[in-house]
């Protein structure tokens, strides 16, 4: 598991979904510091401490990515993130509304620890992130 000062960087445009994911963290008794951010390039920005954000120090232990982005996709995040020589090494989860194959093999193709298509319900979701997280112990 996580360590409890280990911080998780969210990368979710949706306030819904960011919300379902502060729950279901609180659900499974997660209260490591979760960092969002609204876009691909805020994220980067923050990884980076760039344009006015404070740079996330030490890095995230965790990354979860959502590919539907405004700005910049979740593909051209993880294109910018792994020709990082900072960046390339962080862990990351897609955690996303899309179950297209062509998503599934683009996020791949960047290494990503696993990818995790949004269930629907609450109680799915929650079991979702408490399999995350298990991936940690």
């Amino acid at each position: 598991m996580l360590n409890a000062d280990e911080t998780i960087l969210l990368v979710e445009d949706d306030r819904v979904d960011i919300m379902t994911v502060q729950r279901a963290l609180k659900k499974n008794e997660i209260g490591n510091p979760l960092r969002i951010a609204r876009t691909g390039l805020e994220a980067l920005s923050m990884l980076r401490g760039e344009d006015g954000f404070e740079k996330i120090s030490p890095p995230p232990a965790l990354i979860l990515l959502d590919l539907n982005l405004p700005k910049m996709s979740g593909i051209e995040f993880l294109r910018e993130l792994r020709d990082d020589p900072e960046l390339k090494e962080l862990r990351i989860i897609v955690l996303t509304s899309s179950n297209e194959p062509k998503d599934r093999a683009a996020a791949f193709e960047y290494d990503v620890d696993d990818y995790i298509v949004k269930p629907h319900s609450f109680a799915e979701f929650t079991r979702a992130m408490a399999t995350i997280l298990a991936l940690w112990e």
